[in-house]
């Protein structure tokens, strides 16, 4: 990955709490898995940023090596790396995600 590419990356983190990468936008995601995570931060009504990766192949590719993770979609919260579709969804089940947001000072629907 270019140093172009982890700039780009590291900006979308650092400027957003809560930060997505997804196929698509939270609106119309691509993939089943993006929209998953996306309608688990929509029902809690997280302020979230989805960053779509199919509009640029070199961040699709670049987060893959930025967070040693090799699918996406991908949620970091306050610049920490939370995990994937799977993992988001047992935190989301099991009270975890809430904790995070609540540990992060992060708003959403109790």
């Amino acid at each position: 990955m270019d140093d172009q590419t982890k700039n780009i990356i590291q900006n979308h983190i650092d400027n957003n709490e809560v930060c997505l990468f997804m196929k698509g936008t939270p609106d119309a995601p691509q993939c089943g898995f993006s929209m998953a995570v996306s309608n688990m931060l929509k029902i809690l009504e997280v302020n979230f940023n989805g960053i779509n990766v199919l509009e640029d192949q070199s961040i699709r590719e670049g987060i893959k090596t930025f967070s040693d993770w090799p699918t996406i979609p991908q949620l970091y919260i306050k610049k920490e790396f939370i995990g994937g579709c799977d993992i988001i969804k047992e935190m989301y089940e099991n009270g975890e995600l809430k904790k995070i947001f609540d540990e992060k000072g992060i708003n959403y629907k109790k």
